[in-house]
């Protein structure tokens, strides 16, 4: 995926990229909610950005997630799109319910996950999160894109 910083952002803020996510990707700007930091991370996984992603784990977790590992799950998808249905934080803790949809091979999947963020160091952080499993949809080359494009899929998201 190629963006620019006068593209719509893949977080799906509407907003352009250069005034949401890429401050944050370029250490120019820190996430004040857990809201901004969980699309920052979406969109750093559409980019694949992995370092970022590491680097906004909390501590305690990025041993077990490492920039390789990270970097192999967004190099074998392809992100589309980014639904934030609920957050809420304090001053040391908050939650954001969201569904990320992408494509896997020929696969339409979807994350849908109330994921848990701790402040660090004045700093938001993705902690865990608790997955509610969706079935995955099976896309064939001429079926209609299940991103709601109105396109068949080999016009649209297909490689």
């Amino acid at each position: 995926m190629s963006v620019t910083s006068t593209s719509t952002c893949p977080c799906n803020s509407q907003l352009n990229y250069g005034d949401c996510c890429e401050p944050y990707h370029l250490d120019l700007k820190i996430p004040d909610t857990p809201e901004q930091l969980m699309r920052s991370r979406f969109c750093a996984y559409a980019l694949k950005k992995a370092s970022y992603v590491y680097k906004t784990y909390a501590q305690e977790k990025q041993a077990e997630n490492p920039v390789k590992e990270i970097k192999e799950f967004a190099d074998s998808c392809r992100f589309v799109k980014l639904t934030v249905n609920d957050t809420h934080y304090d001053a040391h803790k908050g939650y954001v319910e969201f569904k990320a949809n992408y494509f896997y091979q020929n696969l339409y999947c979807e994350l849908n996950e109330k994921s848990d963020f701790v402040k660090e160091n004045s700093q938001w952080r993705y902690l865990d999160g608790v997955i509610n499993p969706v079935a995955d949809i099976k896309v064939g080359r001429n079926d209609n894109c299940p991103c709601g494009s109105g396109k068949k899929y080999k016009k649209c998201h297909s490689l």
